[in-house]
């Protein structure tokens, strides 16, 4: 059996692969429910998933993986029957089945996850949620394909919400997954309600020190943003490249926002220029003009 998340869904993803060939099935999205219903009861019939639905959870919980309080052995994984998105439902069912698969013996009664453990993507912050994020993202969301997807192409939100359709998965996913295999310079800002919900940098971002520590503290979203100004949806779709100082960091930054008013949640996509600016160019940003001697005369002279 696989240990890792990447090795667990690689498995799974080459065995559904055979099974749509052999009915000529779509590649894509994939069916969640009956991987986790169908395989469990194969490979682990004495602990096989049985339940896979939406209940009422309590605010704030995203999903969990339950064990059924009979002691049967069965397990449940499960989404909040509040959440409207489809592809949120089904990345949440994803996550679920990646800790079935990764953590239910460690964890005998259960996980509850939160809407930020869908963002926890580091395994420095939270190693089980990462993985979980890890496996859900490699198996409705195959590096193979979606580097296909995206090859040659202006990343926008258009694209992030075409791939996010082609997935099944969220459009913060669609996101995310590709944050953890680009090579340009990008962040994630999710703000409710005027503040930082939460934000995650992408590896050449961090390096370049770029990165928000939201969670450590309140932070309002920038007044200048598209995302506090509640802009319409078009504006914000194409986005706004504002200067250096609006955002993080001391460049000018390309800012796409997409507004969700069910929930009163932005989602902004930043693109920072590709190469970071030089020590050098740092320090000529920082450095304050200084006057020399015919400035401070005249300077002199008009007092």
């Amino acid at each position: 059996m696989p240990t890792t998340p990447k090795g667990w869904a690689i498995h799974l993803t080459k065995l559904v692969c055979a099974v749509q060939h052999a009915h000529r099935l779509p590649r894509f999205p994939i069916d969640v429910e009956a991987i986790a219903r169908d395989y469990s009861r194969q490979v682990f019939p004495n602990a096989p998933v049985t339940m896979v639905e939406g209940l009422n959870l309590s605010k704030g919980i995203e999903g969990m993986l339950m064990p059924n309080p009979q002691g049967t052995g069965e397990w449940g994984i499960i989404y909040n029957q509040t959440i409207k998105s489809k592809g949120r439902r089904n990345f949440t069912l994803a996550h679920e089945l990646g800790h079935y698969l990764l953590h239910r013996h460690a964890h005998p009664v259960g996980l509850q996850c939160t809407n930020r453990n869908m963002a926890d993507w580091s395994a420095g912050r939270n190693v089980i949620e990462a993985e979980a994020n890890t496996f859900a993202s490699y198996l409705l969301m195959p590096l193979d394909d979606f580097r296909a997807q995206i090859k040659g192409r202006i990343i926008d939100i258009d694209v992030m919400t075409e791939l996010a359709d082609r997935y099944a998965v969220s459009l913060t996913a669609a996101i995310l997954k590709w944050l953890t295999i680009t090579d340009k310079r990008a962040m994630i800002v999710v703000g409710k309600e005027g503040f930082n919900d939460w934000a995650w940098s992408c590896e050449p971002l961090i390096k370049s020190g770029i990165y928000c520590a939201a969670r450590q503290s309140v932070i309002e979203l920038p007044s200048a943003s598209l995302a506090a100004l509640e802009v319409d949806m078009d504006t914000g779709r194409y986005g706004r490249r504002h200067p250096a100082g609006v955002w993080l960091g001391s460049e000018p930054v390309h800012e796409m926002t997409v507004f969700s008013p069910s929930n009163e949640m932005t989602i902004s996509l930043l693109l920072y220029p590709d190469r970071a600016p030089s020590r050098w160019e740092m320090a000529q940003l920082d450095e304050e003009p200084t006057l020399d001697a015919f400035d401070k005369f005249m300077d002199g002279q008009a007092g």
